[in-house]
């Protein structure tokens, strides 16, 4: 253990005097609530969703994809960004929706008046309830379902918050956090793997919303890219996650989901907004740089 960790003593009340440091210390408070006025924009679409392609952000965009995927019309969406790093989620419009101020927040204006959603998972279920569909109308399947869904909600906070935050975040590295959380991951992807040596999706074999919710979080952790940590974790060791996760990640719907609301990564691969299905040819990131409207990156 370090010296800074090893002489650190809790005061005996804690006081918020200065930033923690680390890449989002900048948005990081102990207090929530709106910090200044600004409305959110609205669309044409029934359902508007304000987000970022984070894994969180993506669950749900894979679902609005996918129901449009299926035929479902009444699904369309406009998806707008939702910029985390300038502090976009602590505007009046967004508390309005989401009161903890965490990407994505949801209006379906398909209600009078319209109904705000905001947890991912609370989108998902309702989503899936609201159109009948990749939740299983089998007892058992659903249950199971609802069973692996709410294991990802409670998870994922220590694949991010936890071994993200130490291994890729914070301003320093110490051994002990980054240990503690390295050893929880891998547990966690041992218990996944395990299930998935029986079972082609997370609700046996039915694709659901489970499976939507699961793939952002581990199935980037399994294709190496999350926190890039592929090589420390031995990702490549859970043969039957693996194997789940290029069978999710080949879904044209999953493809698409992925791009929407992304900010980083190749220019191909991000479309920023999302108001019709023709932005996916026209309005990604490499098509606005070949029109000039942003420069190219360095």
């Amino acid at each position: 253990m370090t010296d800074n960790l090893s002489k650190y003593t809790p005061p005996k009340i804690w006081k918020w005097d200065s930033e923690s440091g680390g890449r989002f210390a900048k948005i990081n408070r102990p207090i929530a609530g709106a910090i200044h006025d600004k409305e959110l924009p609205v669309g044409k679409h029934p359902f508007q969703l304000y987000s970022l392609g984070t894994p969180n952000g993506v669950k749900v965009t894979i679902m609005f994809e996918e129901l449009l995927e299926a035929g479902v019309t009444a699904a369309e969406y406009d998806a707008w960004l939702i910029n985390i790093g300038e502090g976009d989620q602590f505007g009046s419009g967004f508390v309005d929706i989401n009161p903890n101020s965490k990407i994505p927040a949801l209006l379906d204006h398909s209600t009078t008046p319209p109904t705000r959603l905001f947890e991912s998972g609370s989108m998902l279920v309702y989503l899936a309830e609201k159109f009948k569909m990749f939740i299983p109308t089998d007892h058992a399947k659903r249950t199971e379902a609802m069973n692996w869904l709410f294991w990802q909600m409670g998870s994922a906070p220590f694949l991010g918050g936890g071994f993200g935050h130490f291994y890729a975040y914070a301003p320093e590295k110490f051994e002990y956090p980054i240990n503690r959380y390295a050893m929880e991951v891998k547990r966690q992807m041992d218990v996944l793997d395990r299930h998935l040596a029986d079972n082609e999706y997370f609700a046996g074999d039915e694709y659901s919303i489970a499976d939507m919710a699961i793939f952002p979080w581990y199935g980037g952790l399994a294709r190496g890219v999350l926190y890039e940590s592929g090589e420390f974790l031995q990702v490549q060791e859970y043969k039957n996650l693996q194997r789940w996760t290029a069978q999710i990640g080949a879904r044209p719907a999953a493809k698409r989901g992925m791009m929407v609301n992304r900010t980083f990564g190749e220019p191909e691969t991000q479309l920023r907004e999302r108001h019709d299905a023709s932005d996916f040819e026209n309005n990604r990131q490499d098509k606005r740089i070949a029109r000039g409207e942003f420069e190219a990156p360095e």
